[in-house]
């Protein structure tokens, strides 16, 4: 029998890509985005669901749905993310000059108090006695210790949020929840929407497409044992400094 997986920003570019592969692989899919999803509507493993996850209460009702459905997650993948939004006045900031209370307020909705919202209500659908991994895009960019160019405050800092948040996530869960595995990934620079302004500076070769970074983060998921809980991983399985 196939997983059962919940996928946030499934109509995004990663997000899209995973969810593919997993209906590709057999596994039903709770497909979020903050839009009703276009495409593969009528597959019958596809259960595509529009909720806005800056809104706990969206998130309070998806997981209802899942509850009502009336079984258990093996995984729940985070994908949904922002770092700019033409729509909003939103760019990665260069300089101090730069930084705005929106934005900000944005960022940190979204790349770091949404994944844990999602753990909040979502902890009864993982917590059911087999292997279960929550498992959040992160960047590595959000590294403390792996900051060395600056600039891009709102999305680095709601990054560091967000791993503090999972590995605060992951040391709970030993004793709450004994076989989740709480990951925290890093996709690489992948060929989306949300990287396409900052591609001209990629080294040859590491600018992946989203169906190769779907592939390696599903193996991680997929692979990752309970001792794996905690950790920061980028796309190789490689650990990243926090």
């Amino acid at each position: 029998m196939g997983k059962i997986r919940l996928i946030t920003g499934a109509s995004g570019g990663i997000g899209g890509a995973l969810t593919r592969r997993c209906l590709d692989a057999g596994d039903t899919v709770y497909a979020v985005s903050r839009r009703p999803l276009s495409g593969r509507v009528h597959e019958p493993r596809l259960i595509p669901v529009a909720a806005d996850l800056t809104r706990e209460q969206d998130i309070v009702a998806l997981m209802e749905r899942v509850a009502n459905d009336g079984g258990p997650l093996d995984s729940l993948i985070h994908c949904a993310g922002v770092l700019h939004d033409g729509a909003l006045g939103m760019a990665p900031e260069k300089r101090l000059e730069d930084l705005d209370a929106a934005a900000l307020e944005r960022a940190f909705a979204l790349n770091a108090v949404a994944p844990m919202l999602l753990a909040k209500h979502g902890l009864a659908r993982l917590r059911h006695g087999e292997r279960a991994v929550f498992a959040s895009l992160s960047a590595r960019v959000g590294s403390i210790a792996d900051n060395h160019l600056g600039g891009w405050y709102a999305y680095r800092a709601s990054k560091a949020a967000q791993n503090q948040f999972l590995k605060t996530f992951a040391v709970e869960a030993r004793r709450r929840a004994k076989r989740l595995i709480v990951l925290a990934l890093h996709p690489g620079t992948v060929d989306t929407g949300l990287s396409a302004p900052f591609q001209r500076n990629v080294p040859a070769g590491k600018l992946f497409t989203p169906d190769f970074a779907a592939e390696r983060l599903l193996g991680l998921i997929d692979g990752a044992g309970e001792a794996d809980s905690g950790r920061f991983l980028a796309w190789d399985g490689k650990d990243i400094p926090w």
